[in-house]
């Protein structure tokens, strides 16, 4: 990477920026955070961005939570054996483009096209829209058809001007972002939880097994009736619960199988639910609580 292309980097993402979208460095040639915290560090400052890139040719990733995006990444087939499954099999589709086109068919709603585009290192689209205010879209993955990803809250794109395995990203129609028409954002809404059955837990009687009973099932209460950002709750639930089982109050085993049935009914995934209660359980157990006699 040279010098000049540093410089056209820095151009663009100074660019990006002043649309009020945040971006972040990407390491050189791939598309990975070249930073830690990337969501919270991406940035619109001019000053930062340029200091950035002047130390080197960095990808620009560009937070689309923070820039109030939602981009629908429309993807092209990896190979000849990569086929569209039953529902999209016609020969009009061959890519991620060709599902939205039907989709927008489907629904009597004109394609997308009159809004910011760049077209991928692959050969896709990346087609850029606002995000409704009020509702907060996360990233989806074949949610609106094959081939049709979105980035949204937590999500960030690989923006204009870099380059991936020799491959660029380049824009194809430079104007404003239009706003996500509304039928695709009611398709992109995550369905309402049903309503939640509290989880409980009986211990011991005695004043003891009451005072823990309270603690344990306060915490399973956060976990079930957090509207949102459930892996935090959970941490938070954990580390509490955490404290009484290296006090030797609780098991260790009692409160992973609570802390695990409460996340489930909250749809949290297993994996990431078991490892944030094993985290949680480690950093309560650097202040180990009792219970008075």
């Amino acid at each position: 990477m040279t010098h000049d292309h540093a410089a056209a980097l820095s151009h663009v993402g100074l660019n990006l920026a002043s649309r009020g979208w945040h971006v972040f460095p990407l390491i050189p040639g791939t598309k990975r955070p070249a930073i830690r915290a990337w969501e919270e560090r991406a940035t619109t400052d001019p000053e930062r961005i340029a200091r950035c890139w002047a130390t080197g040719a960095y990808n620009i990733g560009i937070g689309t939570g923070p820039s109030g995006l939602v981009v629908l990444d429309l993807d092209t087939a990896k190979d000849a054996s990569d086929t569209a499954p039953r529902e999209w099999n016609t020969p009009h589709i061959a890519d991620g483009a060709d599902v939205l086109a039907a989709l927008c068919q489907r629904h009597g709603q004109p394609y997308p096209s009159e809004t910011y585009t760049v077209r991928t290192g692959r050969g896709g689209t990346h087609l850029y829209l606002t995000a409704p205010e009020g509702t907060e879209l996360r990233n989806s993955a074949g949610k609106l058809g094959w081939k049709v990803d979105t980035r949204a809250a937590g999500g960030y794109v690989v923006g204009p001007g870099s380059i991936v395995d020799g491959r660029p990203y380049t824009v194809t129609h430079d104007t404003p972002a239009a706003p996500l028409p509304a039928w695709l954002a009611d398709l992109l809404r995550p369905a309402p939880l049903p309503p939640q059955q509290p989880v409980a837990v009986r211990l011991a009687t005695g004043r003891r097994g009451a005072y823990l009973e309270v603690a344990v099932n306060t915490e399973l209460a956060r976990v079930t009736s957090a509207p949102d950002h459930h892996n935090d709750a959970l941490y938070i639930a954990s580390t509490a619960l955490g404290q009484l089982v290296a006090g030797g109050e609780l098991s260790e085993s009692d409160v992973t199988a609570w802390l695990m049935d409460a996340a489930a009914r909250v749809h949290h995934a297993a994996p990431k639910a078991a490892r944030t209660i094993a985290s949680g359980l480690r950093a309560g157990a650097k202040r180990p609580r009792k219970v008075a006699a």
